[in-house]
């Protein structure tokens, strides 16, 4: 008899013994979202309450979105120098070189309707460019060289050009004093498009074209080449194909009074702040008087630029409008180096190559942060980056102006993303 109501008991408990494992994985259900775990998204506050403490930047806004859903979208410290002003998600933040993206999207949709192709020469609309040269060092002397092949749309958009940026990373000083001496890059003073490309057909390019990467105002080329293909202004032309459609209404290239109050203020003890001031004019239309950079110069919020690289994520379409093909957008994600020279290193770490527009991870035991292969991504000077992770459905924007630590600030973003990751769709 006892022997019976043991056996029963053992077999009761038996039977409600699966049940135990299951209520466990009922309630580990609940703590993730789209296989993230909130518990690990938590760790944002105090991580991005110690990058305050440390100087890094007055606050920032972390978005995260997987399967086109917004997991988390949070803001940290404060907008301003003066630590009155919270942060909110609606902050305006300078995008600077993220708007090469954008940019570089807008030239891939005229090369689907035909209006180019990315091997044309570009001296097809831009004739200022015609009779560029190609500096070459021979001991203590330079000499220029023609060209070994025409400048093409592709080497605007993977930095193979020849053309440089004017600053300490640049292979030649003599090119470097005639880029301020012309104002190329408009630092200073306000410069037309047609001045800047006049200016520019006179100064050799620092390489060959095709030769090797180097990160350069090529976008800014880019931008005036498709004034020209268009017959419209740059600002007009990213408006109605790209911020207005997609409903970015805060993705501009100048600020008017009633949204001034939104930006976002760079940390006052920020060295590089200043002198980055001088090119970013975003008080007042500069079109007209100034060209409109295609390489930087936008300003933005989280949730805007969500939704652009929602759109590239999904293969060039959202909420039902396609703004590219899927194969358009996967060969913009391709990786256009090859066996060229240089690196994107100093924007993504190692490891990536650069695609038509974006970075893109050749290798994952070489990155600086987790990843997958073919992600896609890049950054701003001021501090703001974004991450599409296609194979894991992942979108990643990341907001902060502190130009000094913004290679730190970015990685640290990344390593909290991933880390809240608990469920890979790669296994």
């Amino acid at each position: 008899m006892i022997e019976r109501r043991n056996l029963a008991l053992l077999s009761g408990g038996a039977l409600l013994a699966p049940a135990i494992p299951r209520a466990q994985e009922m309630e580990r259900r609940e703590d993730l979202v789209q296989g993230f775990s909130r518990a690990r998204l938590g760790r944002f506050q105090p991580a991005m309450e110690r990058e305050v403490e440390r100087g890094s930047f007055n606050g920032a806004v972390a978005l995260i979105a997987r399967n086109g859903q917004i997991v988390h979208h949070e803001a940290y410290g404060h907008q301003d120098n003066a630590r009155r002003v919270p942060m909110t998600r609606e902050a305006i933040f300078l995008l600077a070189s993220m708007t090469k993206p954008l940019t570089s999207v807008a030239a891939m949709m005229l090369m689907e309707e035909g209006r180019l192709k990315i091997t044309d020469p570009i001296r097809q609309w831009l004739p200022e460019l015609a009779n560029l040269k190609v500096e070459v060092r021979n001991g203590d002397r330079f000499e220029d060289v023609p060209l070994q092949r025409p400048i093409t749309v592709q080497d605007l958009l993977r930095h193979s050009s020849g053309f440089i940026y004017a600053n300490d990373a640049s292979p030649s000083r003599r090119i470097n004093a005639m880029y301020e001496q012309h104002q190329i890059e408009a630092r200073d003073r306000q410069v037309t498009g047609d001045e800047m490309l006049r200016h520019l057909g006179t100064i050799p390019l620092a390489f060959q074209p095709g030769a090797q990467f180097f990160y350069s105002i090529s976008t800014d080329v880019l931008g005036l080449l498709l004034e020209r293909v268009s017959g419209q202004r740059l600002d007009r032309l990213i408006a109605e194909r790209l911020t207005e459609p997609l409903g970015m209404r805060d993705t501009t290239w100048w600020v008017e009074p009633a949204r001034r109050s939104r930006i976002a203020e760079s940390i006052a003890s920020d060295t590089q702040s200043a002198p980055m001031w001088r090119t970013y004019r975003i008080e007042e239309d500069q079109a007209g008087r100034s060209y409109l950079k295609g390489g930087a110069g936008l300003v933005g919020t989280s949730g805007d630029y969500f939704r652009f690289a929602q759109m590239v994520a999904n293969g060039g379409t959202l909420e039902g409008r396609r703004y590219l093909s899927p194969p358009t957008v996967n060969y913009m994600l391709s990786d256009h180096m090859g066996t060229m020279g240089g690196t994107p290193a100093a924007s993504t770490g190692p490891g990536y190559g650069f695609g038509l527009g974006f970075a893109v991870r050749r290798q994952d035991g070489l990155g600086a942060a987790t990843g997958s292969m073919g992600d896609a991504m890049w950054a701003g000077a001021w501090g703001t980056s974004f991450t599409i992770d296609r194979a894991e459905k992942l979108v990643g924007v990341f907001m902060a102006q502190g130009p000094s630590n913004r290679g730190h600030t970015r990685m640290v973003f990344k390593n909290l993303t991933y880390g809240a990751m608990v469920e890979s769709l790669r296994g």
